[in-house]
């Protein structure tokens, strides 16, 4: 095995000793993960997932909301997939697209989405006061890079299925995309619901720096206590700094 696998196989065990605790404690787990199109979300999911029991676990990818659901409070089709206890819950996209991909497409109005940017702390406010775990993780790759993992989705049969239309606009609105990416964060990171940055790039590198924070916050003390630290140049907690030197994509 190589060394990424070693590394990988070793987390992935910590990932299952930690369900193993959190089905005992009844502890709940939700991580949010957004990032830019063909960030790699999708493959971390997978090396997260791999192992874990699907009863205590699931990937929540909503597709866009019914008529009636347009008409609910926006987060309460997303209340509606929050964990039970001993459950993991991953958002692969999540209420976050009512700040970055609505912003961009003009799929919501500028007073809902201000509306989104100013009650989202206190929903995860509520969702962190009332026991959950939260993690919140954005998976950002530079335009170049985007561009290579568009165009082989395109090209590849077995990536078909992760096509998508709106992958035909990423490139075009990509300084969109950043300056929606950039209000968010500055908006949404708080002491109780804070932002990891990870820079993408290096899918492998990500995957177990996401893992290895997974870690370190939501595993019981004897389990955290083994996992080194994420490599601070892949992952990183969000700082405004972070929008102009260099570490978040331009």
């Amino acid at each position: 095995m190589s060394e990424y696998q070693d590394e990988l196989a070793a987390l992935q065990l910590a990932l299952v000793r930690t369900q193993q605790a959190m089905a005992d404690s009844g502890e709940r787990l939700v991580i949010v993960l957004e990032g830019r199109d063909a960030a790699g979300k999708d493959g971390t999911i997978k090396r997260i997932t791999e192992h874990l029991s699907p009863r205590l676990t699931r990937s929540v990818a909503l597709p866009k909301p019914s008529d009636r659901e347009r008409t609910q409070w926006y987060f309460q089709r997303y209340v509606a997939q929050l964990p039970a206890a001993g459950e993991i819950v991953i958002f692969n996209r999540s209420w976050y697209n009512r700040a970055g991909v609505e912003v961009v497409m003009g799929f919501s109005t500028p007073a809902e989405q201000a509306e989104f940017l100013r009650d989202a702390p206190d929903f995860e406010r509520m969702l962190v006061e009332s026991g959950i775990k939260l993690v919140k993780i954005w998976l950002d790759i530079d335009k170049k890079e985007q561009e290579k993992r568009l165009s082989a989705r395109r090209t590849d049969p077995l990536k078909a299925l992760k096509t998508s239309p709106l992958d035909n606009v990423a490139q075009e609105k990509w300084d969109g995309y950043s300056a929606a990416r950039d209000t968010m964060l500055e908006r949404t990171h708080t002491p109780l619901g804070p932002w990891m940055c990870v820079r993408a790039d290096h899918k492998k590198r990500a995957r177990l720096a996401v893992i290895r924070h997974i870690l370190r916050v939501a595993a019981p003390p004897a389990i955290a206590a083994e996992i080194a630290d994420p490599d601070p140049a892949t992952l990183f907690p969000f700082a405004v700094e972070a929008l102009h030197d260099g570490r978040l994509a331009r």
